[in-house]
């Protein structure tokens, strides 16, 4: 039985907490730590009524390597869950190597000051927690995550090789609100408004933000939805780790109403990153945005709807050319009557406590850094299977 510590009491962390709760044989003792403790507070009460059990709450900056050790040491878990803001993954992972436990996170490292998504800060990492006989599972969410499972799991038992891969994201969900992001408006207006990439015959190309689109046919009525093309990290390893694979982009699905308010706040500089002075004072445009906008965490009683996250795969079996689709579609009313957050959350939260699962179980556990995609698929999609994201995977003409 494990120890842990949760870092970060958003939307996310909030789901991690609930589902990591309702496995008292795995996870005998929680610990959920952040910046905000009245968030923390918050999340440990829901917890208690709806699973029973009582949860510790703390106080930490995730950016400050000495307090996040000190904490570690009050703790003393056997890993650290890491569900902050992208740009706290380093100072965790220090934190973590400093203090001798296990790291896990959802998204990969993100400079604060540039928009951009790279794993090579943390894959350097690897020879350090090799070592120290600790492990670093990256991307343990849902894309990234679930979708390089999912890649593993087709490459074991559906194709022989792969040639083509297309994610597609579709959130089919309305919150009736003007504006808002489904996920921390920061992180979501940083990835949205950066160029798309995709990797192509050997290398990367890139487009404008938001330039190209196709429109794709989700199933269990959601119906045809477009889809843009992005850059999302996960990318970046799956074309590493997935020998021969000649095409690869991602794609998500946008409503209208919230491309018009996007231009929009481009136009006038709302999201930009870089600092202003105001009145003296330097602010973030992007970061009072966010302020401004609502907290992703309070959408869940409003969301209807569901997201349709899957996998497009085409290959080679037995010497014969197959395409398949393997997805999950989670419903977000569904998601908040469980544990009270909507469906964009619920599909990060639940892959997290499954990663830490399979770490703690012995079944992923081997010392330096990993991707998803590296290590056995079979028991992570059991669990999935068992804990809330049933999966399904078709063969396609």
């Amino acid at each position: 039985m494990a120890n842990i510590l949760i870092i970060g009491a958003g939307g996310v962390g909030s789901v991690v907490a609930h589902k990591c709760a309702q496995l008292s044989s795995v996870f005998s003792h929680i610990t959920l730590a952040s910046r905000t403790l009245s968030r923390c507070d918050a999340i440990a009460a829901s917890v208690k009524q709806r699973t029973g059990r009582d949860i510790a709450t703390a106080q930490v900056d995730a950016d400050n390597v000495p307090e996040l050790c000190n904490l570690i040491r009050t703790v003393q878990p056997q890993m650290v869950l890491n569900i902050a803001l992208p740009y706290q993954d380093l100072h965790i992972m220090e934190a973590c190597l400093e203090c001798g436990v296990h790291y896990m996170d959802t998204a990969n490292y993100e400079p604060l000051d540039t928009a951009k998504f790279e794993y090579k800060w943390q894959w350097a990492y690897q020879e350090r927690f090799k070592q120290a006989g600790l492990m670093a599972l990256l991307g343990s969410g849902f894309d990234p995550g679930v979708t390089n499972v999912y890649a593993a799991w087709v490459m074991k038992h559906e194709l022989d090789t792969v040639e083509v891969l297309d994610i597609i994201d579709c959130n089919a969900g309305d919150h009736g609100q003007p504006f808002a992001t489904n996920f921390n408006p920061e992180i979501n207006i940083r990835e949205v408004t950066a160029r798309g990439r995709f990797w192509e015959r050997g290398e990367w190309v890139e487009t404008d933000p938001l330039s190209w689109s196709m429109d794709y046919s989700f199933p269990q009525g959601i119906g045809s939805k477009k889809c843009f093309l992005m850059y999302h990290e996960e990318l970046e390893s799956l074309v590493r780790n997935l020998k021969g694979i000649r095409r690869a982009r991602f794609w998500m699905t946008f409503s209208q109403n919230y491309l018009d308010h996007l231009k929009v706040l481009g136009n006038v500089g709302m999201t930009r990153i870089d600092p202003v002075t105001f009145n003296g004072q330097e602010i973030v445009p992007i970061q009072f945005l966010k302020a401004l906008l609502p907290d992703p965490a309070s959408l869940g009683p409003l969301t209807k709807g569901k997201t349709c996250i899957g996998n497009v795969m085409q290959g080679v079996k037995d010497g014969k050319e197959k395409k398949v689709y393997i997805y999950n579609v989670c419903d977000h009313e569904e998601c908040y009557k469980e544990v009270g957050s909507q469906a964009i959350s619920y599909t990060t939260g639940v892959p997290a406590m499954i990663g830490a699962k399979m770490m703690m179980e012995g079944k992923w556990m081997q010392p330096g850094v990993w991707n998803m995609e590296q290590l056995d698929p079979d028991p992570f999609m059991d669990d999935l299977n068992a804990y809330g994201l049933p999966w399904q995977c078709v063969t396609l003409k």
